[in-house]
């Protein structure tokens, strides 16, 4: 009995000095990193910004509006679906509001629901953008469809027929609205569609717009490629252009990526501001190339948006995070990564993140997390 004693006793030892070291080398790689977003990032609430009950949640988007009031629009999808499909064939963005810009954020209404089958983004809308800009609301968001009868959990694999339709039919689209709450009017055709011997014949996807001062509008976006096999190509991000939110919109840099698995690297989730020094993105590490931390964060800059230098001090964020009551966790996933201004600062940096060990398939939960940034 004692050594059953013993043995547990430094087991717990072990874990406990393990789990010691990770949290004094995150606190450690946050003091001593120069990079502007890491080495300010604040201790995360325990309480989801936002959470909701029966459903997979996913990307979000914040905006302040009139009244005092922060609106949230958020990816949703039913958990009678696996997670990885099932944002690709049954996701809705939903509107939820907070009077704190770090919520947490209560569910109000569905901005854009499944509209049928007929319509480009009539299945699946994901991964939304939101713009207020001359007293109307925009929503830049992905958007799929497919022709079939409703997936059950075991039907819907990557293999099956809703994934390998609705992943071919992604693209990117916009509606507009005179107040947050609706009604959203939908564009009956997407503003980046797939164009034929490009980086993005396949799909195009997880756009990321800066509107800046004139009105014209700066997106990078994600692309793949039909391959010869019938299959399609690894991911990258472009970089279009439009003269107004609406568009029309042109891919730039001679229709080629920015980002590639030949060039920069893969990259996904990309989050792009402008600022007096000029562009800025950040996204996700997807294969742990700049930052040695597959799914941390990267930041990288551009004077014109095509032409990007991955930041000195590249780690931007990690999938550990410092929580508000003292623990340093591991999440699941981190993605989709939003910063939110107040007065041209970043104050704000929301996550969809879930739990388990990674991978999709190994969670049990999602929600939108919110990490307060340092003033400086």
């Amino acid at each position: 009995m004692k050594k059953i004693f013993y043995t547990l006793l430094l087991g717990g030892f072990l874990t406990a000095n393990v789990y010691s070291q990770k949290i004094d080398n995150l606190l450690e790689l946050k003091e001593k990193s120069k990079n502007e977003l890491f080495h300010n990032l604040g201790k995360a609430p325990r309480t989801p910004a936002f959470q909701c009950e029966g459903y997979w949640v996913w990307g979000s988007s914040v905006i302040q509006g009139d009244g005092g009031k922060y609106h949230m629009y958020v990816s949703r999808f039913p958990k009678s679906l696996p997670f990885h499909p099932g944002w690709m064939v049954a996701s809705e963005i939903v509107h939820a509001i907070s009077l704190t810009p770090e919520g947490p954020y209560k569910f109000s209404d569905v901005a854009l629901p499944a509209r049928g089958a007929q319509y480009w983004d009539g299945r699946s809308t994901h991964n939304p953008r939101i713009f207020k800009y001359n007293h109307k609301y925009y929503l830049i968001y992905m958007g799929s469809t497919h022709p079939f009868e409703e997936p059950s959990y075991e039907e819907l694999t990557l293999d099956s027929k809703w994934c390998i339709v609705g992943r071919a039919n992604k693209r990117v689209g916009l509606a507009v609205a005179d107040s947050p709450y609706g009604p959203w009017k939908r564009l009956d055709e997407p503003i980046l569609k797939t164009e034929p011997n490009t980086f993005y014949s396949y799909l195009t996807s997880n756009p990321s717009p800066v509107v800046r001062k004139d009105g014209s509008v700066l997106m990078i976006f994600k692309g793949r490629a039909h391959t010869e096999n019938g299959g399609y190509s690894n991911m990258a991000l472009g970089i279009a252009s439009a003269p107004s939110i609406e568009g029309p919109y042109t891919v730039q840099n001679d229709k080629k990526p920015i980002f590639q698995v030949e060039g920069q690297g893969e990259a996904e989730d990309p989050f792009l501001w402008e600022d007096e020094r000029g562009f800025h993105i950040i996204f996700k590490d997807h294969v742990a190339k700049f930052t040695g931390e597959k799914g941390g964060g990267v930041m990288a800059h551009s004077q014109d948006g095509i032409n990007w230098i991955v930041d000195e001090d590249a780690k931007a964020y990690s999938r550990t995070v410092e929580l508000e009551d003292g623990n340093v966790e591991m999440q699941g996933q981190l993605e989709r990564p939003f910063l939110f201004f107040e007065n041209g600062v970043p104050a704000y940096v929301f996550f969809a993140t879930m739990d388990g060990p990674g991978g999709f398939e190994n969670a049990t939960k999602s929600w939108n997390m919110v990490i307060p940034i340092k003033k400086k």
